[in-house]
This record gives structure tokens, C-alpha cells and sequence, in this order.
């Protein structure tokens, strides 16, 4: 009976009784095959339009059979890599093509994996026989839920270079674990990050005091954080407060005119309490600068200062 092959890397089978002599030379010739499959690395060049059809001969060692490939060339088109149907192996590809155009790397009939245009990467891809799977792409929360680095190893983000790096890595001692959870969308320029206290985090704008308005010259409902200038010059002004603040939330005023004594600027508390009093705030005093400071459902609205 004549040898057979094996079905992925074509080795030669030899039976009993055959190939006399030359089993030495067939049995070294499998044996750089397997070394080939486990270890081997070949840069293949690939056809600018057609790409390639990769080798997988017979008692042989072929191209197709590497562990590690190099896709080189320069490409004028979209091409593909095939390996034969039925064929089950594992592979790690670099694309180091040249030109602005994919390369798909699959079986004769079934689906592959495919390095877009730009990506001049490294994938570990893997033949099931009929497809061939991208094994980073497939990673999800049911196969891969997380990464541990342990006793504070870093978590490093290498630069353009890979000479240098920004790392994370956790604190001496964690009390409890902690999980942050990222924003879900970009916050505008010279916000920061702030947590809500429980992991959350999400961007805010710091500042180191009021977001001062333009002059006020009618009456008004005014937000957290806010500054106003109030021309009470043309007559009284009523200043309403934010109707649901949290605790810190702060609102200043400032007597733009020298006129709050002859016409007043009224506070209007809201439905919360100034001062711990459910009355609003009148004030009278020509040129009065002051800030309510928010504090609780009792003592509401407090004079930071007078």
C-alpha cells in the first residue's frame, strides 16, 4: 500500500512495508515539516492584484504551512490570501504590504479575516477547516471577562516610538475593590474627569469661582454657579433662585449700579429657605456684594458673605 498524507500539514504517512530505504529521509522531511508549522516564518511576497494562494504540498515543505507569515508586496488592489479548504492551522500574520488596500486572509470557500487598508498590523488568526478567525476580534465578555495584573504591575500605553509609555497601575493598598466606570461620550475642552464617589466618572467644568453673566437689567431666574452684575437703575429686580440645588451649588450677585438702595433687588428663594427663613431675601444696601451657598431642605440658601 502507497503512503498517504495528512490532511493539514501533509505529512507522509509510510505503512509497513513500504518506502524501504527511505523512511530516514521521510521521517526528517515530516520533522522539518512540524518544525516549520511550530516555529517557521516566511515573508511572502504577494501578487499586486491577485494576492496569493498559499502552498501546502504533499511530504514537502511549502508556504503555507509557517507559523509565522509576512505579508509583503505592493498592492495596487484589494487581494486575498487563500489557503486551502479543510485545512485546520494556527497563524500568526504581519501585513507588511505596501499600498492603501485590504488583505483578506481566508480559505478557498469560507470567510476570513481581513486587514483593512490602513492596518499594517499583526493578527493571530486560526483555520477551523472552513473559515478562518481573527482570535483578538472574537474576544467578548463571555470568552475573555478581564485582565489581572498582579501586586501592582503596570498597565503600559507605549508612544509612536515604542521608547517610552504612560502606565496605570494600582495603589499600595486597595481596602476594596474598585471599578471605574468610563464616560460613554467626550467632554468639551478644559473639562475634567470627577467621579461621583461610587466609581462613575464623568467630565465636568472646574472653576475657580462664578461664571459671571453679562449686566442683569429685568427680572431673572438664575443658575448654580452663576455671577450677576444687576442694574436696578430702571427699577426693582426679582432674582430667582434655582428651584432643585444640591448641596454646594452657590449664586453671587453684585450691585452693578450703586441702586439697590432705591430699588431693591429681591432674591426670590424658590420653594427652599435663606438663611432657615421661608421668606425671600430683600436687599436694600447700595452697593451689596454677596453669594448664597446652598446647603439643605432646612437651612437652604446661606450668606456666604454680606
Amino acid at each position: 500500500m502507497a503512503s498517504s498524507y495528512s490532511t493539514d500539514l501533509k505529512l507522509e504517512l509510510m505503512v509497513t512495508g513500504e518506502q524501504a530505504g527511505l523512511w530516514g529521509d521521510i521521517t526528517n522531511t515530516n520533522l522539518n515539516i512540524l518544525q516549520q508549522s511550530i516555529a517557521g516564518y516566511e515573508s511572502v511576497t504577494l501578487n499586486a492584484t491577485t494576492g496569493a494562494t498559499l502552498a501546502f504540498s504533499n511530504g514537502a515543505l511549502s508556504n503555507g504551512k509557517n507559523a509565522v507569515l509576512d505579508l509583503a508586496g505592493t498592492l495596487t488592489s484589494s487581494v486575498n490570501v487563500i489557503i486551502p479548504d479543510s485545512i485546520e492551522k494556527t497563524y500568526i500574520v504581519k501585513n507588511s504590504t505596501s499600498g492603501s488596500f485590504a488583505v483578506t486572509f481566508k480559505t478557498t470557500s469560507g470567510t476570513g479575516a481581513t486587514f483593512e487598508a490602513a492596518d499594517k498590523g499583526i493578527k493571530i488568526l486560526y483555520s477551523d477547516g472552513t473559515n478562518i478567525v481573527d482570535v483578538n476580534a472574537n474576544l467578548s465578555a463571555s470568552s475573555f471577562e478581564q485582565i489581572n495584573l498582579p501586586t501592582q504591575n503596570e498597565l503600559r500605553f507605549e508612544d509612536s516610538t515604542g521608547g517610552q509609555y504612560v502606565a496605570l497601575k494600582a495603589g499600595t493598598t486597595v481596602a476594596t475593590n474598585v471599578t471605574f466606570t468610563l464616560p460613554t461620550a467626550d467632554g468639551t475642552s478644559n473639562q475634567v474627569i470627577t467621579t461621583n464617589g461610587s466609581g462613575v466618572l464623568s467630565f465636568a467644568t472646574v472653576s475657580g469661582g462664578a461664571a459671571w453673566q453679562p449686566v442683569v437689567t429685568s427680572s431673572l431666574t438664575v443658575v448654580a454657579k452663576g455671577g450677576y452684575f444687576v442694574n436696578t437703575s430702571g427699577g426693582v429686580i426679582t432674582a430667582t433662585l434655582p428651584g432643585s440645588p444640591t448641596i454646594g451649588d452657590f449664586v453671587s450677585f453684585i450691585d452693578y449700579n450703586g441702586t439697590f438702595d432705591t430699588n431693591n433687588l429681591t432674591v426670590a428663594r424658590n420653594g427652599n429657605p435663606i438663611q432657615g427663613d421661608a421668606t425671600d431675601l430683600t436687599v436694600a444696601t447700595e452697593r451689596a456684594g454677596f453669594t448664597l451657598v446652598y446647603v439643605d431642605a432646612t437651612q437652604g440658601w446661606l450668606l456666604q458673605n454680606n
